[in-house]
């Protein structure tokens, strides 16, 4: 017999419940990447067109036209580089906050751990990032682009920016349940972090007075890295550093939000 019973607001996050469900968390990663490119003409190719379309655009009028700097790289592959991690997080970040609610049938019927919700729209997002780096791999044969070493920090760097999107995406998750005009804030929420964070332009453009606010984002030290990873560029360990401690406070903060808030999803969802 299983008894279910509510837990204290701030418990810690359950993993041996979690794995318990490794099944459910499987299935609605596989119900997430079905859907979203059901009975569209290019299907899976969506996930590619998206970055590859934005790196066209923004090389087109920044790189070209404006003359952006890219560290001495071109500025195509500069770009794509920081548009591939910069993706994952925007699109963990969107499908969680809005995960919860589009769950709702199956909030009210059956009883398992919210968590998995969210956190399977971050792994169908890990999905399109696998698929969208074969695009980056054949730019660097175009522009002959070798990485270097800093490669072996890859696994580090996808973990530590799906840890971040997740924690912003519990905490929007949880907030969207009690007040549903967070669905209005999230894509402009995004849209203006996108330049905030150093994706079109190199962190050395901006003045070395305001640099450090520049660090405070979670997301710099982390596409800095993917870069420094992925094109040989030298490792910005101080904002990477940054970087992974804030993107862990924010997992940890939004995870306990989230448990806090969980217990009266199926009242108000």
């Amino acid at each position: 017999m299983t008894v279910i019973e509510p837990r204290r607001s701030w418990a810690a996050i359950d993993w041996r419940e979690l794995l318990h469900y490794r099944d459910l968390f499987y299935f609605l990663i596989r119900r997430d990447v079905a859907v979203r490119y059901k009975q569209t003409l290019l299907g899976a190719l969506w996930a590619i067109l998206q970055p590859v379309m934005y790196m066209l655009v923004f090389s087109l009028f920044f790189g070209r036209l404006a003359g952006m700097p890219s560290d001495g790289l071109p500025y195509p592959i500069f770009l794509y580089a920081g548009l591939l991690p910069w993706t994952l997080f925007a699109s963990s970040v969107g499908q969680s906050a809005n995960s919860v609610i589009g769950s709702a049938n199956l909030i009210t019927k059956v009883y398992f751990p919210r968590l998995i919700i969210p956190l399977a729209s971050v792994g169908a997002a890990l999905v399109d990032f696998a698929m969208a780096s074969s695009v980056l791999l054949i730019l660097m044969i175009h522009y002959a682009v070798a990485p270097g070493v800093g490669l072996l920090w890859l696994p580090l760097l996808v973990a530590g920016t799906a840890m971040t999107a997740l924690g912003v995406g519990l905490l929007i998750a949880a907030l969207n349940v009690a007040y549903r005009d967070f669905r209005h804030v999230v894509p402009f929420m995004i849209q203006l972090w996108l330049f905030l964070t150093p994706v079109i332009y190199p962190v050395g453009l901006v003045p070395p007075r305001w640099q450090w606010l520049l660090v405070l984002n979670p997301m710099t030290g982390l596409i800095g890295g993917y870069r420094a990873a992925l094109l040989g560029l030298p490792m910005p360990w101080t904002a990477l550093g940054v970087s992974l401690v804030l993107g862990t406070i924010a997992f940890i903060a939004g995870a306990l939000y989230f448990r806090a808030a969980e217990r009266t999803f199926a009242d108000v969802v």
